[in-house]
């Protein structure tokens, strides 16, 4: 079995550690659980691991976060991974600070890497996990929250739920997303 795993986030080194970033982050970080390093392909820094007889595919595209879609479709149709065995690892303003929230599909809810997803693979039938990255900016400053480094605060507890997030890729292509879900999502 084939999983395409799209963490999602901008590329260079401004980026690296903020908020948005934060589907890049959980990706290195279940890449480092396997010693797998990523590589510039396509449209994305690419690597494979593989787990209890699984592949996963890990991409972080590099066409930034607006046109992730281009790097997801592509990539998609090249390892020939049906739309059900995609999950896209993203952030989230409407969930507090690293609640984590995996869904079968739904709607972009604003997000832009999600919506672009939506247009280039045609429809929003895709599994995510949204990371919350919390809502504490003032009214009209969404984009300077999203692209500021966590706090000081945040970033000393966000190894633990990074942890979590890997095990709950890992669970989606072993156990599937219904159990994943049901396991993973009350807490």
């Amino acid at each position: 079995m084939k999983y395409l795993i799209a963490g999602l986030g901008n590329i260079g080194p401004e980026y690296e550690l903020t908020r948005h970033n934060i589907g890049f982050l959980i990706l290195d970080f279940l890449a480092g659980k396997f010693d797998a390093a990523f590589e510039l392909e396509r449209l994305a820094w690419k690597t494979a691991v593989k787990h209890k007889a699984r592949n996963f595919h890990l991409i972080k595209p590099t066409t930034y976060m607006n046109l992730s879609g281009k790097a997801v479709n592509y990539w998609m149709k090249e390892l020939k991974i049906p739309k059900e065995n995609v999950l896209v690892v993203t952030d989230d303003v409407s969930l507090p600070f690293a609640k984590l929230r995996m869904r079968a599909k739904g709607s972009s809810a604003g997000h832009n890497g999600l919506k672009n997803i939506e247009q280039a693979t045609g429809g929003s039938d895709f599994a995510r996990l949204k990371f919350g990255i919390g809502n504490n900016y003032p009214q009209g400053k969404q984009v300077d929250y999203v692209l500021s480094n966590f706090s000081q605060h945040e970033f000393a507890e966000l190894e633990t739920h990074i942890e979590k997030a890997t095990d709950m890729i890992l669970s989606f292509g072993t156990i599937g997303i219904t159990q994943t879900m049901n396991r993973f999502n009350k807490n």
